[in-house]
């Protein structure tokens, strides 16, 4: 999957792209850029990724992906804050799935530098 072009959206190979935060080589610079990977993260079935990249006063103590789950595209809608000179950030987004949407606006927070996810409101 190295030379494909990510499953986030971007123009850059997974392996440039959310492959180097799923493998830990580097981390999300911004909480777009976590929001990004984390929809790789679910494409690729990436349960640790995804726990790892959890606040940890809302992160699960398991994830229970569902393997028949096919994720076909993903559009970023807005951004508040969530760069680098930020603490908080949300993004807007649609993840599209074969048989319908997920319309969500997350939060994210940084803890100890890196980004992480907190939780997100479905929206209509």
């Amino acid at each position: 999957m190295s030379t494909r072009t990510c499953p986030c959206g971007l123009p850059e190979p997974y392996a440039k792209c959310c492959g180097r935060y799923h493998s830990g080589v580097a981390a999300a610079p911004t909480a777009e850029a976590l929001m990004r990977s984390r929809y790789c993260a679910f494409v690729q079935q990436d349960a640790a990724y995804l726990l790892r990249t959890w606040h940890p006063r809302t992160r699960p103590a398991s994830l229970d992906l569902d393997a028949g789950m096919r994720w076909t595209g993903l559009e970023i809608l807005g951004t508040g804050d969530g760069s680098a000179f930020h603490s908080v950030g949300t993004v807007t987004f649609r993840a599209s799935f074969r048989g319908g949407s997920l319309h969500e606006r997350s939060r994210f927070e940084r803890v100890d530098g890196a980004w992480v996810y907190v939780d997100g409101e479905f929206l209509d």
